[in-house]
């Protein structure tokens, strides 16, 4: 499943959700930022603390994005 969320006002991102086994596994596709939850909410939220410190570590990501 591909799904588009906004992690900031000026940021939108696409990822792709799967499910193996018990766990969701969701995957921001520009980045490769991969993560995963017991539920899809865990799994998104975990995504986005994630891409909050892989976009601190390479803040031009985010700047290309405004």
């Amino acid at each position: 499943m591909a799904v588009s969320f906004i992690l900031e006002a000026t940021m939108e991102l696409q990822a792709v959700l799967w499910k193996e086994e018990d766990m969701y596994i969701i995957k921001e596709v520009t980045t490769g930022v991969t993560t995963q939850g017991r539920t899809i909410e865990e799994a998104f939220q975990n995504l986005k603390e994630a891409l909050e410190l892989y976009l601190e570590e390479f803040p031009e990501i985010r700047e290309k994005s405004r």
